[in-house]
């Protein structure tokens, strides 16, 4: 069992935590993921890690409440013990793979969309430890859904965006990014996390500004070890797995149009399980296959 030491609502539905976890957290590096349990009946669900602590072996969630897990996951306070912590999965950012010159001599953007945000704060805190300096773009719907800004001003230069122009510049993701070419930051290099429809649109924008962009891609996903093919993904022609082979990948290479297809055939149950567990009917996510 996992102890939470500490769980906070950030905004409606988004919730975030930090677990009791020191094996993870002695080997994790920004960009990689865990897959959790709630309890012995739960449904695995994967969540990237937002951040770590060596020293103190903790590791920190961020989880939106959008299906009957994440939902059971949310209700949890300090003091509530998790069944299952499996990590770190998945490959680290690129970026921990370079040389800290060559790093500095890149003009970094990173882009952040919704709860998106919170897989992006390691990979800018890592770059500011090591000396580097990043732009951060952060989208939301509106003020109210926008996340971790404090913790981002500390590391980053950080542009806030909202789709009504409630706070920070007004409009999408990509009209921030382009505003902020325009005015002369010719980005080399550029990180993008959130929904696959703004990744896509993103990578079309960068494809024209001639941006190498990564993507960090989040496909429905069971054992996370490669085995079972849910999050398999078409990348250059070629079929790859988001749990191992990812979960980053060239942007430019990826085929979303097929994997958001993929996503959609998901959504009825998923949506079907959350409200059943919000009305107390269910204390699983399920398979799919039950009607309790």
């Amino acid at each position: 069992m996992f102890k939470i030491l500490e769980a906070n609502e950030l905004t409606t539905n988004i919730f975030q935590m930090i677990v009791e976890a020191p094996r993870v957290a002695s080997a994790c590096l920004p960009g990689q993921f865990l897959i959790i349990r709630v309890d012995e009946d739960g449904e695995r669900i994967p969540l990237t890690i937002c951040d770590y602590d060596r020293e103190k072996g903790t590791v920190e969630i961020v989880v939106q409440a959008i299906g009957a897990e994440t939902y059971e996951l949310s209700k949890l306070k300090a003091g509530d013990e998790i069944a299952d912590v499996v990590g770190p999965l998945g490959k680290p950012s690129d970026l921990c793979e370079e040389s800290i010159e060559d790093l500095k001599k890149k003009k970094i953007v990173f882009i952040a969309g919704g709860v998106g945000t919170a897989p992006v704060y390691p990979q800018a805190k890592w770059l500011k430890e090591h000396g580097v300096d990043c732009d951060v773009i952060i989208g939301a719907k509106t003020k109210d859904l926008v996340i971790m800004e404090d913790r981002f001003k500390s590391v980053c230069n950080l542009h806030i965006t909202t789709d009504d122009g409630s706070y920070g510049r007004s409009g999408m993701v990509t009209k921030a990014l382009q505003d902020l070419w325009d005015e002369g930051n010719k980005y080399d290099h550029c990180v993008a996390i959130g929904p696959m429809i703004m990744m896509k649109f993103v990578c079309k924008l960068t494809q024209e500004l001639g941006i190498h962009t990564i993507v960090s891609m989040n496909p429905i996903m069971v054992d996370g070890t490669g085995m079972c093919g849910a999050c398999r993904l078409t990348v250059d022609g070629q079929v790859k797995f988001a749990c191992v082979d990812g979960p980053e990948f060239d942007g430019h290479k990826v085929d979303f149009d097929q994997a958001m297809n993929r996503m959609k055939l998901y959504k009825t149950e998923e949506g079907r399980l959350y409200l059943k567990a919000q009305e107390g009917k269910t204390h699983h996510g399920g398979c799919g296959n039950c009607n309790d």
